[in-house]
């Protein structure tokens, strides 16, 4: 069960790109106006930090998993406790974004259908995904899922380019300020602070040292795409509008026509959202089980996914509504990306590193 390089950069773009670009733009658009593109300059600088240092952290120990290695760095006991949090991260996280998925695609697509069906029909094909080929098969999909993601996002600036006013994204700077521009940055990078999920897939690279530059590269990319729809979404309604969105991009293709012959441009914004959510879900779910099944001593990793799975489910209809969602979403930000994506790697890697140095 091996990926490479190429695999790796493409499923860190598939997983960033859609989500992060459908579900976060508002945010930054209402604190920092027209200057949200600046903010998300930071969240990428942000997310590349956090990311360096979670691939720094793994090639400590390239051919052993997140789950192993901080048990070896903190020792067992401790590091089981460390492990427990991320576990239960994981499976939170899973469910909400299941349900985030529903929740659009009910408001989309399929208004007539209730939420479970939906969330259902998606949890099976990443069940299937999951258990037929775990990590390999995830990393197939990404290959022909990530440059479908790319192309439509090409397609979104080709299609929105004659509704574009450049005179939406002055003054630049001047009417907002350092403070909310970089407050601005916080709840995209931590979108993109997902990256970080490498610390459980580097151990199934074929070549390990590749990992950093594929790692940043995904990054890189992903973070481009969604500075690049940001734009999209000021340029076409202005810094005021977008704020008042729950999904300003998709309201930007519902928007576009070209030449009253290219309509209903939205889907390609549902089509994005899909593929991207699929490719992210089907990994959480992969390193949750195969986390699951080494930090409780299972034999067979597959076996776990029976039983998160309905977990998973569960947690997915627990939200009443999309602001129960979104709260969660200030909960990760405010608590769940600074401590478990930021601090605990960074101490991690600091205390991996001395004692490295120590046994030499």
């Amino acid at each position: 069960m091996k990926i490479s390089g190429y695999q790796l950069f493409w499923l860190i773009f598939s997983m960033e790109f859609g989500m992060t670009a459908l579900f976060t733009i508002s945010t930054p658009v209402f604190l920092a106006k027209q200057d949200a593109w600046i903010s998300m300059i930071f969240a990428t600088l942000i997310c590349l930090f956090t990311t360096f240092v979670a691939v720094k952290l793994s090639l400590l120990y390239p051919e052993q998993t997140f789950i192993q290695y901080t048990q070896t760095i903190l020792g067992k006991w401790l590091g089981k406790i460390i492990l427990l949090s991320y576990f239960v991260m994981w499976l939170s996280v899973t469910g909400i974004m299941l349900r985030e998925f529903a929740d659009f695609v009910y408001l989309a697509l399929f208004s007539s259908t209730p939420l479970w069906i939906v969330i259902l029909i998606m949890l099976g094909a990443i069940v299937y995904v999951t258990y037929s080929g775990g990590l390999r098969s995830i990393g197939r999909c990404g290959e022909i899922i990530g440059p479908i993601s790319a192309f439509g996002c090409i397609l979104i600036l080709l299609f929105s380019f004659k509704d574009w006013d450049w005179y939406n994204i002055l003054p630049v700077y001047a009417n907002s300020g350092i403070i909310p521009i970089v407050k601005a940055s916080f709840t995209p990078a931590s979108f993109l602070g997902e990256s970080f999920m490498v610390v459980m897939l580097i151990a199934f690279m074929s070549k390990p040292k590749r990992a950093m530059i594929s790692s940043l590269l995904g990054v890189a990319a992903a973070s481009i795409a969604v500075l690049a729809m940001v734009l999209v979404v000021i340029l076409v309604f202005g810094p005021q509008l977008p704020a008042k969105f729950i999904y300003p991009l998709y309201s930007a293709m519902s928007y576009i026509s070209v030449m009253d012959f290219i309509q209903n441009v939205d889907v390609l914004a549902v089509l994005l959202w899909i593929i991207g959510i699929f490719i992210k879900l089907s990994l959480y779910v992969f390193i949750t089980s195969y986390g699951a099944a080494q930090l409780f001593d299972m034999k067979k990793w597959q076996h776990a996914i029976w039983w998160i799975a309905p977990i998973v489910f569960v947690i997915s209809l627990l939200p009443r509504n999309t602001n129960d969602s979104m709260n969660y979403a200030k909960f990760w930000l405010a608590v769940i990306f600074p401590i478990n994506l930021i601090g605990i790697p960074l101490l991690l890697w600091m205390i991996g590193s001395i004692r490295k140095k120590s046994m030499l």
